[in-house]
C-alpha cells in the first residue's frame, strides 16, 4: 500500500477521496485540513484518514482490505501530523461497535449513545478535568446536602438574559457551575465572552465559571458526516453532548440540576432542550426551565438580537 498526504487534498484527488467514502458510506467533512490515503497497486483508493486540527475523522478502510492492520497505519500518520503541530491530544468519534479496534489503538471512550461513541488519546483526561473542578457544596438551610446546579451557556455576547440564569439558579441551588464554550467559532471571541461572563457574575458567591474546552456543545461532540439519516443529526448531536455531560461532568461534579432558558426563537436550541427534558431526568438531573427575561417592550432578551443589531449597525456604518 502506498500512502499520500494533502493538507488537504484538492481537485482530482479530493473528488477521488469524496467518491471512496460515499462508497464506503462516509460524507467528506468540508472542515478536514490533512488526510493520508492509501492505494492499491493500480492506484485505486483502499482507505483513508483525515483530521480536523485535533480530531480524527472520516477512517475508512475498503472492505477486500479488513483485517489487514491498515487502520493502525493511518492512525499513526494521523499521529506523526498532530505530532508536527504540537497537538498531543487527539479525538476521534466512531460507531460503537468499533470500540475496542480503536481502544486497541490507545483511545479512551468520554462518551457514547445508540450511535456515536467520543474517544480521546489521553485515558481519562476529561474525567480528571471534571474532578479538577468539583467542590462541594455548602449544607442547605434545612440542614441537607446543598444542591449543586449547572448552566451551559455560549454567551455570544453575556445579556442580561444570562445574568438572570445565573441568579436564578444561585437562588435555588448552594453551588452553581458556569460552564463557557470555548469553541471559538462564534461572533464574538472565547476570550471576550470569558470576560464578560466572569465580570458579570464575579458578584454571586456561590457561581463558579469555567471553560467547557472540548469537552461540551463543541465540534467534537457534534459528528454528522457518518450520519446517513440526515434528519436525525441535531438529535444525534444532543444526545452525545448530553451523554458527556451526564456521565462525566454531572457524575464527577455531584451536578443534579441543570438550568436552562425558554427558547421560543431558535429552533436547534428548542429541540436541545426537549431533547434535554427527556434525557437528564433518567441520569438522576433534573431539568429547569426558566422562563427568558424580556424587557420593558415585552421582547425577550436575546443575544441573537443584540448580534443582529450589532451587524446591522456595522452594515450602516460602512
Amino acid at each position: 500500500m502506498d500512502l499520500q498526504y494533502g493538507h488537504p487534498f484538492k481537485g482530482r484527488k479530493l473528488d477521488d477521496l469524496k467518491a471512496f467514502l460515499h462508497s464506503m458510506g462516509l460524507d467528506y467533512d468540508e472542515r478536514i485540513d490533512f488526510t493520508v490515503i492509501g492505494t492499491d497497486d493500480d492506484g485505486a483508493i483502499i482507505a483513508c484518514a483525515s483530521l480536523d486540527q485535533n480530531i480524527c475523522k472520516c477512517i475508512a478502510v475498503s472492505d477486500d482490505h479488513q483485517g489487514e492492520g491498515i487502520t493502525a497505519t493511518l492512525i499513526t500518520e494521523l499521529r506523526k501530523e498532530a505530532f508536527a503541530r504540537n497537538a498531543d491530544h487527539l479525538f476521534l468519534f466512531t460507531k460503537p461497535m468499533n470500540r475496542a479496534q480503536f481502544t486497541d489503538m490507545a483511545f479512551f471512550p468520554i462518551g457514547q449513545t445508540t450511535d456515536v461513541l467520543l474517544m480521546e488519546s489521553k485515558r481519562n483526561c476529561a474525567r480528571d478535568y471534571a474532578r479538577s473542578l468539583k467542590e462541594d457544596a455548602p449544607a442547605a438551610a434545612n440542614g441537607q446536602p446543598g444542591r449543586i446546579g449547572a448552566i451551559v451557556m455560549n454567551a455570544n455576547p453575556f445579556t442580561a438574559g444570562h445574568r438572570y440564569l445565573v441568579e436564578t439558579a444561585a437562588k435555588e441551588c448552594e453551588l452553581v457551575h458556569v460552564f463557557v464554550v470555548s469553541e471559538d467559532k462564534s461572533y464574538f471571541s472565547f476570550a471576550e465572552r470569558w470576560k464578560r461572563v466572569t465580570e458579570g457574575v464575579a458578584d454571586i458567591p456561590n457561581v463558579r465559571v469555567h471553560e467547557t474546552k472540548q469537552y461540551m456543545i463543541s465540534s467534537v461532540t457534534f459528528p454528522t458526516y457518518f450520519i446517513k439519516d440526515k434528519a436525525r443529526i441535531e438529535d444525534v448531536r444532543c444526545r452525545l453532548d448530553l451523554a458527556v455531560f451526564a456521565d462525566v461532568f454531572a457524575k464527577e461534579m455531584g451536578i443534579t440540576v441543570r438550568y436552562v432558558g425558554t427558547e421560543p426563537n431558535d429552533k436547534v436550541t428548542a429541540l436541545y432542550n426537549e431533547i434535554m427534558k427527556e434525557y437528564l431526568p433518567g441520569k438522576g438531573i433534573e431539568v429547569r426551565e426558566i422562563p427568558r427575561l424580556t424587557d420593558e417592550n415585552g421582547e425577550v432578551i436575546s443575544a441573537s438580537r443584540i448580534r443582529k443589531q450589532l451587524q446591522e449597525a456595522a452594515e450602516a456604518s460602512k
